[in-house]
């Protein structure tokens, strides 16, 4: 595919399962960005910063991949960045319900030649999300094999 595809999410922090989609992604396409949301509404743990810092650690071998952060609508920042296709991540059929709804408006949003495609997770990651992550983490369990191992270091560095 051609142009530029956008993955966004909040990362808070970035996980394995993200990092699947995103080198999957990454080889659908000339350019891969990836939206770092400042969705203030989920009330991140990690500033966006720190976020971006763990999403660079974990895709520097990627080279197609440009990291950008962004607040307000998907569709407006489709609309003025010239994007062509976003992809979003299925984890379960829960998924997908809130999934289509959200392409479906933003598809009436864009306007025009945008197109939304859906990758389903590796089923070794399906369990996992940001928030177990966070929490298994912030109560002190292991989530090695969860995130990336420079993620992991960079959370060990913050205080949560």
């Amino acid at each position: 595919m051609n142009g530029k595809m956008l993955y966004a999410g909040t990362f808070d922090p970035i996980t394995n399962g993200h990092l699947d989609l995103i080198c999957r992604g990454a080889a659908l396409t000339e350019t891969l960005v990836i939206g770092v949301m400042r969705n203030l509404a989920k009330k991140p743990v990690f500033p966006l910063d720190v976020r971006e810092k763990m999403i660079r650690a974990a895709t520097e071998h990627l080279d197609n991949v440009v990291i950008d952060s962004f607040d307000g609508l998907l569709a407006d920042y489709v609309k003025s960045n010239d994007i062509g296709i976003v992809l979003r991540g299925l984890r379960a059929t829960m998924d997908f319900e809130y999934e289509i709804q959200m392409a479906q408006m933003n598809a009436r949003l864009y306007g025009g030649n945008v197109e939304t495609i859906f990758l389903m997770t590796n089923p070794a990651h399906s369990f996992i999300s940001s928030s177990i992550v966070k929490e298994v983490f912030a109560l002190g369990g292991s989530i090695e094999g969860l995130v990336h191992p420079a993620v992991l270091e960079i959370m060990k560095g913050s205080n949560i």
